[in-house]
Formats: structure tokens, C-alpha cells, sequence
């Protein structure tokens, strides 16, 4: 089980690149394998190592199927083979380390 942040985005596209991260996420809708969570700068991907990489490649052609000449994708990587973790358990550890409920 693995919990991915990613990052893809065109360069050279102007300041606003929503459009382009919508297509990505359209494909993150379209399948059923990893769990994904939008974020304001990154997207969170949960699920199987080899399909979260899988998924990302797939989000990553979307962006050029839109007309990106030259995509820019940044990940982080966090699995774990002791245990599953669930992307909500790593926020609510903190929130409790914090003394304060996850809002």
C-alpha cells in the first residue's frame, strides 16, 4: 500500500493551468483501483504502488492530449509494506499530535 503526492501540470501554458489538472483528474475519476484526494497544490493518490504509477502516466497523457507540448511532474512517494495506512489516518495522527480534532 502506498500514499503518493503528485504534481503534473504543463509549462509554457500561461499562470492558470486548472484546465489542464481537470483532465487529469478526469482520468483519476474514470478508474476505480487508487484512491485520490485533490489538494491545492498536489493530488493525493492511495492504493497499489504499480497502479498509483499506472494512473499517474495515464493523468500525465491527458495534459498532452490537451495540447501541452511539455509536462512538468513532480512525485512523492510513502509505502509502507508493515502495515496499511490510509491517507485520513496519517491527517488524524497529526491532528490528535496537535491536541485538536481533524476538521
Amino acid at each position: 500500500m502506498a500514499i503518493v503526492a503528485v504534481s503534473i501540470a504543463p509549462l509554457g501554458e500561461g499562470p492558470s493551468v486548472g484546465d489542464h489538472v481537470a483532465d487529469a483528474l478526469r482520468v483519476a475519476e474514470a478508474q476505480t483501483r487508487v484512491r485520490y484526494e485533490p489538494g491545492p497544490m498536489f493530488t493525493t493518490l492511495e492504493g497499489d504502488l504499480r497502479d498509483i504509477f499506472e494512473l499517474i502516466l495515464a493523468m500525465q497523457e491527458a495534459v498532452f492530449e490537451r495540447g501541452a507540448v511539455r509536462v512538468s511532474t513532480s512525485i512523492k512517494v510513502d509505502e509502507r509494506r508493515d502495515r496499511e495506512a490510509h491517507m485520513e489516518d496519517k491527517v488524524r495522527r497529526v491532528a490528535e499530535a496537535l491536541g485538536r480534532p481533524r476538521r
